[in-house]
């Protein structure tokens, strides 16, 4: 995934059987920093690897200077749910345990594709 940042994914939930979206992957500082700030409407979403040996803390996100809620989901190195929570713009949050990928996508997405912890997420190449 480090050398795709152009490429898009369909994020699917496996356990549901159900599409969460479509995301690219953000993986330079830039595209990480920026995320979806700015952004009026959300039509896709971004995939953020967290940098190994980043702990729950350093694996947390923001959403100062967005100007939509968003779903968030966090996944570990299995790509299991490990927590999962819609933010408002200007938001702080820390996830329950360290993830190793974030993915941010429209609002209501969790709740359409009825995600929840423990969850197996496949990020597939389209």
């Amino acid at each position: 995934m480090d050398n795709q940042r152009h490429l898009k994914f369909l994020i699917f939930n496996e356990n549901k059987n159900s599409k969460l979206g479509i995301a690219t992957c953000a993986n330079t500082f830039f595209s990480r920093f920026k995320g979806l700030m700015l952004k009026k409407e959300i039509k896709e979403g971004i995939i953020i690897k967290i940098p190994t040996g980043r702990n729950r803390f350093t694996s947390a996100i923001h959403t100062f200077f967005m100007l939509a809620p968003i779903d968030v989901i966090f996944l570990n190195d299995k790509k299991i749910v490990i927590d999962a929570e819609t933010l408002e713009p200007w938001s702080f949050y820390v996830p329950t345990s360290r993830a190793k990928y974030v993915i941010e996508l429209k609002k209501g997405m969790i709740k359409k594709s009825k995600t929840e912890i423990g969850d197996k997420i496949s990020m597939r190449k389209m």
